[in-house]
């Protein structure tokens, strides 16, 4: 158990290194192990390319037959942009396989262990598999429901404030706590915003770490279309902008908004915006992830929809007082407390100077 637990901890460390750059699949690694020596590794690096288990069993080469491999998740069996994987493992002489997290996919679970134990594979399932689940949170989220997995993201002071009585919020965390954030949107499918963050604030909404990152689609709710046609998000083709929009905006004026290949117009059926309508279109766009870094209205907005899959708060040493002041979910809020989603405390922890923490809503809500 504890040689499984190596092996299988050496590829979920792999398999965390490409997690975000995946969508809409899976983070996935693979270790080949013959006569206790590692002869093959591999990782899933982007949709459409190789699987992790066919990068391993090729570096394996001969040396395959008869060895182990381990996976974090189970084996395709389904023939998709790539053949399947449950396949290739036979096909390559692998003895035992030893895999952490089954397929979510009800339709397909476990048939890709099956296959290879109607081969004569010897299978052991469910090794580090908490760790190996919570590496896929996104994507098993998006399998089940069909919808992006949701992460509300604010930086607030002691006293729960996003800026101070006259609207001054840059900066309230410190540089580390920007990075760290920077990190989600790296990792992240999708990033949103409302309309008056671009008016107020002409973000990029791109993510910049130290040698780069992958840019997320960057989306907009704008109920009327008042997005600047020289706003950032518009000139800037680094990544793609979907601009959401009521049904009452004229298709006039949609047709002359700025034409740019990266900038797309999406006219909802209703003159407002309803967040479930924005998470369908999204999820039936492979979006597997959400980070939610609007403004205090649209906060409040996922909140009373009730589709708030987690909350990253970080949390800066000062307070800032005053009635006036915003607060971090505005809005309508919540009226009765019977009504109000519960989430679970999973870490606390230090970045920099300021106190990072991570809510999850509790099973059944």
């Amino acid at each position: 158990m504890e040689r499984d637990q190596n092996y299988m901890r050496m590829a979920l460390e792999m398999a965390k290194t490409t997690v975000g750059q995946t969508n809409p699949n899976p983070s996935v690694a693979a270790v080949v192990v013959r006569n206790h020596q590692v002869v093959g590794l591999g990782v899933h690096v982007k949709a459409g390319e190789p699987h992790a288990e066919v990068h391993a069993l090729k570096m394996a080469g001969e040396k395959a037959k008869g060895a182990d491999i381990y996976v974090t998740l189970e084996p395709c069996s389904h023939y998709g942009k790539t053949p399947p994987c449950a396949q290739a493992v036979i096909d390559a002489g692998i003895k035992r396989a030893v895999i952490a997290s089954n397929d979510p996919n009800p339709k397909v679970s476990g048939r890709g262990i099956e296959l290879m134990k109607q081969s004569g594979i010897e299978v052991v399932a469910g090794i580090l598999q908490k760790e190996a689940d919570e590496l896929n949170t996104d994507f098993f989220h998006f399998i089940q429901k069909k919808r992006p997995y949701v992460r509300l993201k604010t930086a607030i002071s002691m006293d729960g404030k996003i800026a101070t009585s006259t609207g001054e919020s840059q900066w309230i965390t410190g540089e580390d706590a920007r990075k760290d954030g920077h990190m989600y949107r790296h990792q992240s499918a999708a990033i949103l915003v409302g309309v008056n963050t671009v008016l107020m604030d002409n973000p990029k909404l791109t993510t910049r770490l130290e040698g780069g990152g992958k840019q997320p689609v960057r989306v907009i709710l704008d109920t009327h279309l008042r997005t600047p046609p020289a706003a950032q998000l518009i000139a800037d083709n680094s990544a793609p902008t979907w601009i959401f929009t009521g049904a009452q905006v004229a298709d006039e004026k949609i047709d002359a908004f700025p034409s740019k290949s990266h900038v797309e117009v999406i006219k909802l059926e209703t003159e407002q915006i309803e967040i479930e309508d924005v998470l369908k279109v999204l999820g039936e766009r492979n979006m597997t992830s959400l980070l939610v870094e609007g403004g205090a209205t649209i906060a409040d907005a996922f909140v009373r929809s009730g589709n708030v899959d987690e909350v990253v708060i970080y949390m800066a040493p000062m307070v800032i007082g005053g009635k006036e002041a915003l607060t971090s979910v505005a809005g309508k809020g919540i009226s009765s407390l019977k009504s109000v989603e519960e989430f679970e405390f999973t870490s606390t922890e230090m970045v920099g100077k300021d106190i990072k923490i991570t809510a999850v809503k509790r099973e059944g809500h």
